[in-house]
This record gives structure tokens, C-alpha cells and sequence, in this order.
């Protein structure tokens, strides 16, 4: 009987798992990888913070301006599948290597940047190497950390980095164009990579768990072009008119391509993704927990940026140190969400929990106002959504790819990056235009050459991001509640441990 044949082969990969002893090295491997996967998160936002300055430098127009971070998000949304499979197929030290001195040498070639197009050129190259990278990293600690508790911490550890690693950014870019250039938001990856390199080449181990299998092409062009088109037809939502054909062409040209690849995954040999990745019912949550998460922190970063720099007069240093309470608060209750509360209580509770308190703090962020201060008015409110973040990301992360066989743990990870990526873009365009349009309609009627007015206006275009991310975390809580299974995970006994950030 197939379903007999496959319970044994189930138990026989389970017992294997079992017996595989813990390397005494692994502390030290999740920190090179921690690293690693630092400069990739850190780059989604480091740039931001230096663009003005950059735009200068190079004297691109403000219209150019978006394609410095859209460079950036395409190809990494775009490849990360192909990422993660390559690393399942020809190895994951390998392919951990190559995308951290790929990644190194776009960054260094962006940094010496001499105009536009060159700079777009880096970060596209930044992006490829990311898709490349962050599959593989998060995926070499399958082999890792085989202990269940040991595991846990090793999740929040991912999970701080995965809800924190935009605020550090924002921190570090601030520090680094203050004190000494723009082009160090850039450099300062090389430094990064050297550390990441030679840990990894000292420590990690090379495994080919889908060495038999063979690469689906038909796959990889499908999923590339598809979120290409996803991602590329949000971006142009914020320059171009949601009726404008580059926005609405692009996103139903996206949604075509994805759906045929998901009837194409049904019928080939070799799937890029295959079909049993996203059928547990936990991960499919999971899955969802993730991009809605990806696009309700838009609103916390960018938004609450702009308020701290044109509003309250904040350097780009002091910026990024006014997001670290928020960065505390995550990292602990990453731990405690993690170690102590999902094997306890299960993801039915502790997630739709999190997305609550997220809800609430967000909810508080829209009574910001022109005389709010930050003590008063920010630092809570910071304190509560990084709490209910900390209970979210990193179990959300640990289900999305736990359970996952040894074969897939490389795209099994590059789906979930996947996910928050679509997220991010989904809530830059969604929240920008709902800004803009609560700005213009704040100014109809009104005295637009008043300095006044036209602050209430940025205010109310702050305020009304606030609100719906709050909107979208309350969405999370509504769909994790009904989705999840009670009581505590499961796993598939015949899958490997997969870790991802």
C-alpha cells in the first residue's frame, strides 16, 4: 500500500534524524549565520536612511529615487526560490559562500557608485545574492540544531532579526551617513562578509539533500517572472495611478504567471515547489501570518521615520535610536514566544495574541499629533507593537518551516522570504496611496500655503497609515485564530527540522 510504504519510509528518515548528534559547534554557526543574514535584512532598509544624500551626490531626480529600494526588492523577490532550490541541489555551504561574496562585491560596487544607473545596477546584483544567500543560511541550520528546545532559542534568535533587522538598519544607516558617508551604508557589507565568509568556510558543513532531484526550469521562470510582476506592479502604484496599465498590467500579468506555476507544480517531476510544502495546515498559516506581518510593519518603519525626522526634528541617528525600545522589546518576547508559550499553549493562541497586541499598539500610534512628543506619544506605543511582534514573527517563522523534508529546506525557507517580501510591497504601495490620499483630501478646502495645514495634513497622512496597519494586524489576528490547529505544534514525522529567521 502507498500510504504503508510511505509511513515506513516516514519513521526510517525520522530515526536517521534522531541519530544525527548536534555539532559542537553550532552555537558559533548560528552566530556566522546570524550575521550573514543581518546584512541581508539590514539592506531592505540601511539605504533608506542615506538616500537624500546619495540623490544628491548623484543628482537623480526624485521620480529615480524608489528604484534605489525597487532594484533591490525585484530580484530579491524574484529569485528566492530559485535561491533556496539551488541550495538544495548543489549544496548549501556553497551556496552560502558564493551569495555572501556576490553579495560583498555588489555592495562594494554600489558604494562606488559614480550615477544612477550603476547604483541600480549594485542593487539589483544585492538582491540576486540575497535570494541566493538567505535560503541557504537559514536552511544549514536544519543539520545544526536538532534538539527541540535548543532549536526554539535558535528560532528567536532568527525572529529578532526577521522584526528587528529594519529598525537596526535604520539605526546603523543613520550612524554611518552622519558620521561619515552615504556610500558606507554600502561599504560597510564587505566588513560584514568577511566575518560571515570565514565563518562559514571554517564551520559550516555541505549538504545535497536534493542532489537526485533535477532543477524545474519551466518552474523557475514561471515564479521568477510572476513575483517580478507582483512586486514591480505594487512599486508603480506609488508613482503611477492604480488604473495606470504599468500597475494594474503588471499585477494581473503576476497573478497569471503565479497561478500557472501553482498548476505546474502539480505536474512536474521535479517541482520547485512542491505541493507539500504548502499543504500542512499550520504552515499555510503560517505562510499568511508572515505576509500580512510583512505588510503592517510598513507602517511602523517608514511612516514613523518620516514623523520622527520632518516632524519632531530628529537626526537620521537619533531616528534609528528611537526604534531600539521596540528592538528590546521584540528580542524578548521572541524568547518567550518561542521557547516557553508555543510548545505550552500552541500557535492558535499565541500568534493571534501577538497580532492583539500589535493591533493595539498601532491603533495608539494614530493619536499622534503636532504636539505630540516621543516619550509621550512614540516610545509606548514602540514598546507594545515590538511586544506583539516578538510573539508573531519568530513562531510564525518556525512553523512556516518546520515539519519541511530535508529536500526542500532550502525553498521551504525562500517561501517564507518570499512571503514578507510580496508583504513589504503589498503595504508600501497600499499605504503610501492611502497617505497621499488622506492628505489631499485633509488640504481640500483648506489653506494650502498655510505651514500649519500642510503639517496637520502630514499628520493626518501618518495617522491614517497607522490606522491601517493597525487594520491589517487586526486582519492577522481574525485569520491566525481560525487558522491554526489547537494545541501544540505538530511535526511530520518523517521531516527534518528547518530553521529559518
Amino acid at each position: 500500500m502507498p500510504e504503508k510504504t510511505l509511513a515506513e519510509g516516514s519513521r526510517t528518515r525520522a530515526a536517521a534524524i534522531e541519530r544525527v548528534e548536534a555539532s559542537p559547534k553550532r552555537w558559533w554557526i548560528l552566530a556566522v549565520i546570524a550575521i550573514a543574514q543581518l546584512m541581508v535584512v539590514l539592506d531592505a532598509t540601511i539605504v533608506n536612511i542615506a538616500l537624500p544624500s546619495a540623490q544628491t551626490d548623484l543628482g537623480f531626480s526624485d521620480g529615480n529615487r524608489q528604484w534605489i529600494v525597487t532594484a533591490y526588492a525585484l530580484a530579491f523577490a524574484s529569485l528566492l526560490l530559485l535561491g533556496g532550490r539551488i541550495a538544495d541541489l548543489f549544496g548549501r555551504k556553497p551556496a552560502f559562500l558564493v551569495g555572501v561574496v556576490g553579495f560583498a562585491a555588489a555592495s562594494a560596487l554600489g558604494g562606488a557608485a559614480n550615477g544612477f544607473t550603476m547604483l541600480v545596477v549594485a542593487r539589483a546584483l544585492q538582491g540576486a545574492f540575497g535570494a541566493l544567500l538567505a535560503p541557504a543560511a537559514l536552511s544549514l541550520l536544519n543539520t545544526t540544531f536538532t534538539d527541540a528546545r535548543e532549536r526554539a532559542r535558535a528560532f528567536s534568535v532568527y525572529g529578532a532579526i526577521a522584526g528587528a533587522g529594519g529598525a537596526v538598519g535604520l539605526l546603523l544607516g543613520g550612524v554611518l551617513t552622519d558620521a561619515l558617508d552615504w556610500r558606507w551604508t554600502l561599504y560597510v557589507n564587505v566588513a560584514i562578509a568577511v566575518v560571515a565568509f570565514a565563518g562559514g568556510w571554517i564551520l559550516l558543513g555541505n549538504h545535497r539533500d536534493a542532489a537526485n532531484a533535477k532543477l524545474d526550469v519551466p518552474g523557475t521562470v514561471l515564479v521568477a517572472t510572476g513575483l517580478f510582476g507582483l512586486v514591480y506592479g505594487f512599486s508603480n502604484a506609488e508613482t503611477h495611478d492604480w488604473d495606470s496599465p504599468l500597475t494594474w498590467g503588471f499585477l494581473v500579468a503576476g497573478g497569471v504567471l503565479l497561478a500557472a506555476f501553482a498548476w505546474w507544480q502539480t505536474r512536474a517531476a521535479h517541482p520547485l515547489l512542491p505541493m507539500r510544502i504548502l499543504l500542512d495546515r499550520d504552515r499555510a498559516a503560517s505562510f499568511l501570518a508572515v505576509l500580512i506581518t510583512g505588510a503592517g510593519m510598513f507602517g511602523v518603519f517608514l511612516f514613523l521615520t518620516y514623523y520622527l525626522q520632518l516632524n519632531l526634528g530628529f537626526s537620521p541617528t537619533k531616528t534609528g535610536v528611537a526604534f531600539l525600545p521596540m528592538v528590546g522589546a521584540l528580542m524578548v518576547t521572541a524568547q518567550a514566544g518561542t521557547t516557553m508559550l508555543l510548545p505550552r499553549l500552541g500557535p492558535k493562541v499565541v500568534i493571534p495574541l501577538g497580532f492583539a497586541i500589535a493591533t493595539a499598539g498601532m491603533a495608539w500610534l494614530t493619536g499622534i499629533g503636532l504636539g505630540s512628543s516621543y516619550l509621550g506619544a512614540v516610545l509606548p506605543q514602540l514598546i507594545v507593537i515590538g511586544v506583539g511582534l516578538g510573539l508573531v514573527m519568530p513562531p510564525a517563522m518556525q512553523l512556516a518551516t518546520g515539519g519541511v523534508a530535508a529536500e526542500d529546506a532550502g525553498v521551504a525557507s525562500a517561501t517564507v522570504n518570499a512571503m514578507q517580501q510580496v508583504g513589504g510591497s503589498i503595504g508600501t504601495a497600499l499605504l503610501n496611496t492611502l497617505a497621499s490620499s488622506a492628505a489631499t483630501a485633509y488640504l481640500s478646502g483648506r489653506d494650502a500655503t498655510s505651514e500649519v495645514v500642510r503639517a496637520q495634513a502630514t499628520i493626518e497622512s501618518y495617522t491614517t497609515a497607522f490606522g491601517w496597519s493597525a487594520a491589517l494586524f487586526g486582519a492577522g489576528t481574525v485569520i491566525a485564530l481560525l487558522s491554526y490547529r489547537r494545541g501544540a505544534p505538530r511535526q511530520d514525522a518523517g521531516a527534518a527540522p528547518v530553521v529559518h529567521m
